[in-house]
């Protein structure tokens, strides 16, 4: 069994909350209040980055590259954390232009981390 197989469940539970974040952050999307949209966005990607977290711990015990690999994952799951920390702050002051833009980079980077979990 590889990685990918081991780490599927993992990606599967993150597909509802990338659509939701993909909703909040598509250029017709009604702007909900700052709020609303602050609570939606921490939501999803608390749980998005839970997954990710959990997926990589899997992917460390069953990867075997030495330390290599834990670096890596490491550094990406650090990235995607204040990508995340940047949307809510962005949804919080209002500024869906900036939000959009952070909920795109925490999306680029939530498939980069499962291609890399992908190729193992």
């Amino acid at each position: 069994m590889t990685v990918a197989d081991r780490t599927e469940g993992y990606q599967a539970r993150c597909l509802p909350h990338l659509l939701m974040l993909r909703m909040l952050a598509s250029d017709g999307a009604e702007a909900p209040s700052p709020w609303l949209a602050m609570a939606k966005v921490a939501e999803a990607t608390d749980a998005i980055l839970a997954e990710a977290e959990a997926a990589g711990r899997e992917a460390r015990a069953v990867g075997g590259d030495g330390p290599g690999l834990g670096i890596f994952l490491s550094v990406r799951l650090s990235r995607l954390a204040v990508a995340a920390g940047e949307a809510v702050a962005a949804a919080g002051a209002g500024d869906f232009t900036q939000l959009r833009r952070h909920l795109r980079r925490f999306e680029a980077l939530t498939s980069a981390i499962w291609t890399v979990q992908d190729t193992r």
